[in-house]
């Protein structure tokens, strides 16, 4: 029972897969722009789930995606028509094969009548589709010429339900009429299990497949078919041969993926025969052998490479063609190998915990270490520093491990942007770049409720409609562009729309409504432009199933600030907005810089960190009623008193005696941190201040030294807006007099 149980935890994970791959295919299926592989790939998703439910015996999910399965075969058979409605019901169908799913894995039945509606919605498609193809069916061509229609290519007898009486004319004919030049002959003998219905696989389906690979002629052998007081009718008592004429491209590989799905549940014989030679008006010299290599074909050669395809009928086994693979080593590719394997994520959670446990102990090691007599035990240094060395890999592998794509994320927002687009009647184009930009897990399963908040309000408030953006110029289809990049150790995620901007006279006048904001309050455009983020705020005159309660990007907000993350919004009106997410690439683990401010210690993201220096007297100025600044490297850099910002004692306040650490945020802009020391290097575990603590300004999260003292790790982008904030200057030294400057020179900073 223990091992079933897991077995079906693989299932319900692979299905989990096979749901995003069908879903991300169904919003690219578009009428009259219908790729296959894309169909295919659907249909091998949604049979996938339905074979492996019937392995497990969840009859109802088998039913339903039965009628799915059945749907989307007609789609890629051409006899189901693609359209708009055809589209958003299979998207439904899709989201209640997940449902399904989940009572599966819950082992609750369904709710009665679950499926009726998206069933009854199936059917009609199918119908409708059904019926012009049959219309159409008779008038294709055969694919190989012949006095009397070729049963081969009579889909209504796709079973070979009446191959008996045919069988023996196209014996005939393939003693009559030679494999055309370039074609191959395939005779497959397939004779499936008494209880292959049970499992949701469909015979039907895979010849159908046959046809597709080139002109079939399918044989039922109804022998064991019992009488019918004695017929069982969910057992299966047909078995088949198909001969297969076919381009030399189709090899064995192709013919063996027809039959992935039952070739446990089935015996499958398949024999190869190569059209004969043409026979040459003089006979080849005998040193030159090239004519005879180049006449079999290549996907026989691969198939047998032992045996020339001289005398027809030589018989290739399933399984010792799979073995006989040109993959360049006989034995050693006997079966086919998985580069993956599946981990409960407890265990790499268990794996990160353990990892940042012996991080703190290395660093607790250095640190007693640094007290030994100096030129004593060498080797016991050297062995600290392999050890530090060690534990970075390590460190770095096993958040490898974690790491994942935010693809896994972007790839939700098309089906998004298709519903808000329907909903509020506007078109819109949505633009992903940087989808294999990696990030922590943690963060990744964070991400979604932020951006679905953010898209959804660039298109309800953001996006005009379609005749307003004709009117001033702009095209018919809105674009929303979603984009993710590393920058300065993060992780940074943009929502751009093309729209009309923030509207900053109706956003203050809303927040005074509402009471957000004391009337006659003089507030900047990044003030208004913030006040989007309040709880309870929304500009929406009325409340629809996409926006006006004021609850989605106060949530946003809440959300980010709880992985360490910020977020900016920069407005410009007629043009459009852009919202920024800055997070950390890790909840784990970093790099930092251990400074000293007074008695206290703080780290600093080594990402962050751009120099450290001692500037002269010369080097510092002042802006009038505002803040010091720094000349550094020709530009002038903000300075920041972190002992002014803390509240912190008996530090250096004069920054000729201390040290200025020069340090860069996310979007370029640089400050410059006044601190008593720079201690050293060191690798820190993250630990989240919020959740055992509150959240602090300025501060991204804590950690434990080596020495077992707490130091906070601060977050550079919140100093810099605290220290905009502050109305007062740390006082300066008479031995280091400032030099005043005109307060618009610095306006950037």
């Amino acid at each position: 029972m223990e091992d079933l149980s897991r077995f079906k935890q693989t299932y319900f994970d692979e299905s989990a897969e096979l749901l995003e791959v069908a879903e991300s295919g169904l919003l690219r299926l578009t009428p009259g722009e219908v790729d296959s592989d894309e169909v295919n790939a659907i249909f091998r998703a949604v049979h996938s789930i339905k074979g492996g439910g019937g392995a497990f015996g969840f009859t109802e999910l088998v039913a339903f995606a039965h009628e799915f399965e059945t749907v989307m075969d007609g789609v890629r058979n051409n006899t189901v028509p693609v359209t708009t409605e055809l589209v958003d019901t299979l998207i439904r169908a899709n989201d209640l094969l997940g449902q399904m799913l989940a009572y599966a894995r819950e082992g609750d039945p369904a709710p009665a009548g679950t499926t009726d509606g998206t069933v009854a919605a199936l059917r009609r498609h199918l119908s409708g589709g059904g019926g012009a193809a049959q219309v159409q069916a008779p008038a294709a061509a055969p694919a190989v010429p012949a006095p009397a229609p070729i049963y081969a290519d009579d889909e209504d007898d796709e079973a070979g339900l009446f191959g008996d009486a045919m069988a023996a004319i196209a014996a005939a004919r393939a003693e009559e009429d030679p494999v055309p030049p370039g074609k191959l002959r395939w005779t497959i003998v397939f004779r499936p299990r008494s209880d292959l219905l049970m499992s949701g696989n469909e015979p039907a389906f895979m010849l159908r497949a046959l046809r597709r690979l080139g002109d079939a002629t399918v044989e039922c052998h109804t022998d064991a078919l019992p009488n019918l007081q004695n017929l069982e009718a969910e057992l299966l008592h047909l078995s088949w041969t198909v001969t297969l004429i076919a381009d030399a491209d189709v090899d064995l590989d192709k013919i063996n993926d027809v039959f992935e799905f039952v070739a446990d549940d089935c015996d499958i014989r398949i024999t190869a025969e190569a059209p004969p030679p043409a026979a040459p008006e003089a006979p080849p010299p005998v040193t030159d052998p090239v004519p005879v290599a180049t006449a079999a074909p290549p996907a026989v050669v691969a198939a047998a490479p032992e045996a020339p395809l001289k005398t027809p009928g030589a018989e290739i086994p399933k399984a010792e063609a799979v073995r006989s693979r040109p993959n360049g080593g006989g034995a050693e590719h006997a079966g086919l190998t998985s580069h993956t394997i599946r981990v409960d994520l407890d265990k790499i959670d268990r794996l990160v915990n353990m990892v940042g446990e012996m991080v703190i102990t290395q660093a607790m090691i250095a640190e007693h270490v640094r007290e030994l007599p100096p030129g004593e035990f060498q080797e016991l240094l050297e062995g600290l520093e392999q050890l530090a060395q060690h534990t970075r890999e390590l460190r770095e592998s096993v958040m490898s491990i974690r790491a994942q794509p935010v693809s896994s994320v972007f790839s939700r927002m098309p089906r998004l942007v298709r519903e808000c687009a329907a909903t509020t009647g506007k078109e819109v184009q949505l633009v992903t770049s940087g989808e294999t930009t990696e990030v922590d897990k943690t963060v990744v399963e964070n991400l979604v409720d932020p951006l679905t908040h953010m898209i959804r309000n660039s298109i309800d408030h953001g996006l005009e409609g379609p005749e307003e953006r004709e009117r001033v110029g702009k095209p018919r289809a809105g674009t929303v562009h979603l984009s993710a990049q590393h920058r300065s150790g993060r992780i940074v995620i943009e929502i751009t729309d093309d729209g009309r901007g923030i509207n900053r006279p109706k956003v203050l006048s809303k927040a005074i409504e509402k009471g957000l904001v004391q009337p006659g309050a003089t507030l900047s455009d990044e003030e208004i432009d913030n006040l989007i983020f309040l709880p309870g705020f929304s500009t929406a005159d009325q409340v629809s199933n996409l926006s006006g309660r004021g609850v989605g990007m106060d949530v946003v907000r809440r959300n980010i600030s709880s992985l360490g993350g910020r977020i900016g919004v920069y407005s410009t009106p007629g043009e459009g907005s852009r919202f920024v997410l800055s997070l950390p690439l890790t909840l784990a683990v970093l790099d930092g810089m251990v400074i000293s401010v007074g008695e206290e210690r703080f780290v600093l993201p080594l990402t962050n960190i751009v120099e450290s220096l001692r500037p002269k007297a010369a080097d510092l100025h002042g802006l009038v009623g505002k803040c010091d600044v720094m000349m550094a490297r020709g530009e002038y850099v903000r300075l920041v008193y972190l002992h002014q910002l803390f509240g912190i004692p008996g530090a250096v306040a004069d920054p000729t005696r201390a040290l200025v650490v020069l340090v860069e945020t996310e979007d370029g802009s640089r400050l410059g941190l006044v601190v008593d020391e720079v201690l050293g290097q060191q690798q820190v575990v993250i630990k989240s201040l919020e959740a055992n603590f509150r959240r602090l300004d300025g501060v991204a999260a804590a950690t434990i030294l080596g020495d077992g003292r707490v130091a906070l790790i601060l977050d550079v982008a919140g100093l810099r807006e605290m220290s905009r904030h502050m109305d007062s200057r740390a006082p300066r030294p008479p031995s280091s007099p400032v030099a005043a400057l005109p307060a618009p020179a610095l306006e950037p900073v």
